[in-house]
């Protein structure tokens, strides 16, 4: 409203970024490789939760991953193995809204990038997450503090490549700029990579996985700052 240049993505894409129902519509209009998936409406479910369940599972088998569609850094988000526990996840979800996204469970390593540009995006080399518990779940990510970060994943060169490309793809099919972070799923047992999603504004310390990425694609803590200035100017301009 200001007319004030900024860092990071416009307002378009930051909306769809946060919105996961939303994010994977795009993604699958992009051509991008997406796990199975429904959305879930909280009033639907309250009215008749028996069918919400059969619709689920109609689609889906256990494991699934249950999602709050408006949300970040795992709040609300549970993994159901049974029907029992779909019935838990579903209920906690919908504490936090009235959306729910409701993902194909699957064995995978969590990959991770970082992209950076306007309209001609670069990604950094890929990382790797791996949780300390069962999946990288709030208190992985913010509490325990024993999940291992891998930077560079240990991953062939081939599928590197394919992380970047993808990455720049989705960041560029929710009209992203200035810089996101892509997270990916790679499958244990086929070796799939999925995408799971783009976060528009991913943790920013020195010590975060989007600043250590691009550090170890050669791109120090000050340098990164500066590119994203810069990008919001070219942006604005």
């Amino acid at each position: 409203l200001a007319g004030l240049p900024y860092v990071g993505c416009g307002v378009a894409a930051s909306a769809v970024g946060m919105d996961k129902a939303l994010m994977k519509a795009a993604f699958a209009a992009a051509g991008l490789p997406l796990l199975p998936w429904l959305l879930v409406r909280r009033v639907d479910w309250q009215k008749n939760p028996e069918a919400t369940y059969a619709a689920i599972e109609d689609v889906l088998y256990y494991p699934v991953f249950v999602k709050p569609a408006n949300m970040g850094s795992s709040v609300g988000v549970g993994k159901a193995k049974d029907r029992a526990g779909l019935e838990q996840a579903i209920a906690e979800a919908a504490r936090y809204d009235r959306r729910i996204v409701v993902e194909q469970g699957i064995s995978a390593r969590e990959i991770e990038i970082s992209v950076l540009g306007n309209e001609a995006p670069e990604a950094s080399v890929p990382g790797e997450v791996v949780p300390s518990g069962e999946w990288y779940d709030y208190n992985a990510k913010y509490i325990d503090g024993q999940s291992a970060i891998h930077i560079p994943a240990p991953i062939d060169a081939a599928l590197a490549e394919q992380v970047r490309e993808l990455a720049l793809h989705a960041f560029l099919s929710i009209d992203g700029t200035g810089l996101a972070r892509a997270d990916f799923l790679l499958d244990k047992e086929t070796g799939q990579l999925w995408i799971n999603e783009v976060n528009t504004m991913p943790g920013f310390t020195p010590i975060s996985m989007y600043a250590k990425m691009w550090a170890a694609s050669g791109l120090s803590y000050p340098a990164l700052l500066d590119r994203l200035i810069d990008l919001a100017l070219e942006r604005k301009a």
